[in-house]
């Protein structure tokens, strides 16, 4: 989706929108599904009615848990582009890690403004149990994803690349 021309956002990346198969034989695939909520990923917004109307089309369309600090509060004058699906994707490789969103912990109290706090200030919570540890590389793979300023996390296609050394520092 992000190598269309124009490039288009998921816009709801999130562990219930992916799903994992497996053929015999074959390593596990995850498939993206639910495309309801896709559209054009590059927007130059000019304006703070722009910018109100984008915020609230996100809160209807993008699971707030999973939603990039651009949709939450965007700027007046701001370009929007793909990387809100890379915060999507970091959270829910922080998901699919340990259960549950990286700023759940702030909506325990059911406090929306403490969720959008958490997530604007990248506030990750990571679990301290021994029980679902991961190396170190893993957590620094999320967090670089979830750099809160978009201008500052990375863009789809350098996604495989760290990957892919990931999968070759830690194959047997």
């Amino acid at each position: 989706m992000h190598n269309f021309d124009p490039p288009y956002a998921h816009n709801d990346v999130k562990p219930g929108n992916v799903l994992i198969t497996q053929r015999k034989g074959q390593p596990p695939l995850a498939i993206l599904m639910d495309f309801g909520s896709a559209q054009p990923a590059r927007k130059q917004i000019c304006s703070r009615s722009e910018a109100l109307q984008l915020q609230e089309w996100a809160a209807e369309h993008c699971s707030a848990p999973y939603r990039a600090p651009e949709l939450w509060d965007c700027p007046s004058q701001a370009y929007i582009d793909e990387r809100t699906d890379v915060w999507s994707l970091g959270c829910t490789l922080y998901a699919i890690m340990y259960g549950e969103s990286p700023f759940e912990h702030a909506s325990a109290d059911e406090a929306e403004g403490s969720l959008q706090s958490a997530i604007m200030n990248a506030q990750i919570k990571w679990p301290t149990s021994s029980i679902s540890s991961y190396p170190d590389q893993f957590h620094q793979f999320v967090v670089w994803m979830l750099q809160p300023q978009p201008a500052v996390r990375p863009h789809i296609n350098d996604i495989p690349f760290h990957v892919d050394k990931l999968i070759t520092k830690f194959s047997p």
